[in-house]
Parts: C-alpha cells; sequence; structure tokens
C-alpha cells in the first residue's frame, strides 16, 4: 500500500460504512420500487465515494483496487442492490477513462457521474459520416434508471465489409428509451432494465474497438501512465464486483449473530440457539467460508493494484477467483440461511433478500462459478481459453 492510498482508503472505507444503516433502511423500500432510494443515492454522492475511481484531474480520486473492495464490501453490509449498482458505475467509469480525453472532458464534466453498461454486442451501429447511427436494445442494465451516460456494444461493418466487429459507444442515458422489465427474484433494486437505442449519433470521439480494449489497447492519452487505468479490463471487472460478494456474506453472518440471543429452537428442549452445539458448526463454517471469500477479494485487488504485465494464467484465474468467490459467498449465505429458522421468511428478516441477492448474483454469465472454473481449467490443460473476455 502506498503512502498516499492508506488515508484515501481508511477514510473511503469509514464514509462507507457510515453509509450502510441508511442504505439498510431503504433496503424494504429498494427492492418494492426496484431501483435505489433518492436519499440513499443522496447519500452516495455526498460521500464522494462516486469519485473514488475518477481521473484526479476531474476532481477523482484515482483509488486503488483494495480501497474499491474494501468500499464495496462496507456498502454490501448495507444493502447488496447498493453495493451491485456501486460495483457497476466503478466499472463502467472505469471503461470510460479507456476513451478518448474529449469523450471523458464530456463525462466527467459532472465529477460524480454515473456510468453503467454491459459488454453484449446487441445493437447495430451504420457508419454515419463522424460517428455511427446505432440500433437496438441492451439488457441487464444494471444502475441505468440512475445513471448519466451508458457504454454500448454495437457491431458494425469490418474493415473487409463482409463480416461484424464489436465496437463501445459512450450515450447519454437521456438518448436511450427505458424498459421497465426488471422484475426479478434477486439484486431487485438494482433497476437492471433494458435500454434501446433508435437512430442515437454516437461521435467518432466517443467510439472505442471492443476488440482494441481486450488487447488493453486504450485511446486515452491523459490517462496511459496513470497506474489504475493500465489494468486489463476483465480483471477490473473482477476487481469491483468481488467486494458485493464480501459484503454480502458478511451482511449474512450479522443477520445471523444479531437474532441469535433472542431465538430458541422450536420443537426443542433449546431455549437459545445460541447453546446448540449445531448452531456452532454452522457459524464456524460459514465464517470459514466467508474468510476465504476475503481471500479471493484481496488477491484479485492485490493482482491488479500490483501487476504490470499479466499473464494468461493470471488473467482467468482472476476470473476464477471471482467465481469462486461468488460460490462460496452462496455456500456461506445457505448454511446461515437454513439456520435462521421459519421466522426468517418475512420481508423485514435480511437474511432472506441476501440468499436471493447472491443466488441472482451467481447467475451472472462473467462470474458464474461454473464458466469461470471452465475458462481456468482449459488453460491449465494448455488449450486456449475459449473466450475474448480475460
Amino acid at each position: 500500500m502506498s503512502t498516499t492510498e492508506a488515508p484515501l482508503r481508511t477514510e473511503a472505507v469509514r464514509r462507507a460504512t457510515e453509509l450502510a444503516p441508511t442504505l439498510r433502511n431503504h433496503s424494504l423500500w429498494t427492492e418494492a420500487n426496484r431501483r435505489l432510494h433518492e436519499e440513499s443515492l443522496e447519500a452516495l454522492t455526498a460521500s464522494g465515494l462516486l469519485r473514488l475511481r475518477a481521473p484526479a484531474r476531474y476532481g477523482g480520486n484515482e483509488g486503488d483496487s483494495r480501497t474499491m473492495v474494501d468500499v464495496c464490501a462496507a456498502i454490501g453490509r448495507g444493502d447488496g442492490s447498493a453495493a451491485w449498482t456501486l460495483s457497476v458505475w466503478y466499472t463502467c467509469g472505469w471503461m470510460a477513462c479507456m476513451f478518448s480525453d474529449e469523450a471523458q472532458d464530456e463525462v466527467f464534466a459532472n465529477p460524480d457521474a454515473r456510468v453503467c453498461g454491459v459488454l453484449s454486442p446487441t445493437a447495430v451501429g451504420t457508419p454515419k459520416d463522424g460517428g455511427l447511427v446505432v440500433n437496438g436494445s441492451w439488457h441487464f442494465v444494471s444502475g441505468a434508471l440512475h445513471s448519466d451516460w451508458q457504454v454500448i456494444v454495437a457491431l458494425v461493418p469490418a474493415p473487409n465489409g463482409q463480416d461484424q466487429i464489436p465496437m463501445l459507444g459512450l450515450v447519454p442515458v437521456d438518448e436511450l428509451e427505458i424498459v421497465d422489465d426488471w422484475h426479478v427474484a434477486g439484486l431487485k433494486g438494482t433497476g437492471s432494465v433494458t435500454t434501446v437505442a433508435k437512430d442515437v449519433f454516437v461521435p467518432e470521439h466517443r467510439l472505442l474497438s471492443t476488440i482494441s480494449v481486450l488487447q488493453d489497447q486504450y485511446a486515452s492519452v491523459a490517462n496511459a501512465n496513470r497506474p489504475v487505468y493500465q489494468t486489463p479490463l476483465m480483471p477490473v471487472g473482477c476487481a469491483s464486483f468481488i467486494g458485493t460478494a464480501v459484503g454480502l456474506a458478511q451482511a449474512a453472518r450479522d443477520n445471523f449473530l444479531e437474532r441469535l440471543p433472542s431465538r430458541g429452537i422450536t420443537y426443542t428442549a433449546y431455549e437459545s440457539q445460541s447453546t446448540a452445539p449445531i448452531t456452532h458448526l454452522q457459524v464456524a463454517q460459514a465464517s470459514l467460508l466467508i474468510d476465504e471469500v476475503e481471500f479471493h477479494a484481496r488477491r484479485v485487488a492485490q493482482l491488479c493494484d500490483t501487476k504490470e504485465s499479466w499473464t494468461l494464467e493470471e488473467r482467468v484465474r482472476t476470473r476464477a477467483s471471482t467465481g469462486r468467490a461468488f460460490q462460496l459467498t452462496k455456500s456461506a449465505v445457505d448454511l446461515l440461511n437454513t439456520a435462521s429458522g421459519g421466522s426468517s421468511v418475512h420481508e423485514s428478516v435480511p437474511i432472506q433478500r441476501i440468499e436471493r441477492d447472491v443466488q441472482t448474483m451467481n447467475l451472472h454469465a462473467l462470474m458464474h462459478p461454473n464458466t469461470t472454473a471452465e475458462v481456468y481449467g482449459r488453460v491449465l490443460c494448455g488449450l486456449e481459453p475459449n473466450t475474448p473476455f480475460i
């Protein structure tokens, strides 16, 4: 840890920890309305945490990955949807820093800019003088309801005129249509709706080749020598989201232990659940699993903060570590949820929401435990990774 990162991390985590009760108090509203509460958004903005990964020249902190992981973990102890949404803003805000400096001047004219996005090329771009005209839609756009900009991906004609290649673009969210289709089981408050482009013009300075990005070739001149912006995209995404897993695992244990003193085990002689050996085993096993989640999170963050040259194995292991952290989080939460008794099914008890959030999180395509483990195993066996997303 550098001498400049230590106080930044301490202060950022302190602010995130102070925010957690506000987020927790609004969690029922957030679930019911499928978006973050306005007071939660205001508190996040006022805390300055939205600037954590933004360039210093715009008033940002250029914080390292370890700080980001710890902040998202602290937010996750308050509300999983808020942590996931913040993770998206950190990922996509970092992606905005890969674009031309002219594009960044537009995005970070508001230093607290919220940038959402996805990597699926589910739209088409037609060349027009000075840019592209984009038509199509993108699904699972977490945070879109509260974002200023979206990173989009569209298929455009390749130089050979026969094939198509994916192109990244930056588009103001108010130029897109919102389809309110986020009716789901978990991470409800992320508002991960569908966005639609109808003849949206994206100027050339807000375009960037996806292929170049996946080869670590970015357009920004001003960020070219800034350490935080030299990491490959996929490891950055992993570091951005893995903190949410840590926070949800810790939140499950927090909730279980808070309720423990007042609970017995119905239809048994145990007047206090805390005296039952099975409870001791469940809490110990869950805590050890949470320790493992934290290990993977810190290893991912350390790699992002220290590596200058990445091997293929390190890249795929970073994705595999993130998938494993998600899987371990689910195992820990499952244990604690099973031990929480029938009264825990009430909506007012956080453990049931945490269980659903974690289940939903484990289904994410880029961090799915089975998919990420397979890619890692392929590389360990001497095969190609079978995906450009490494």
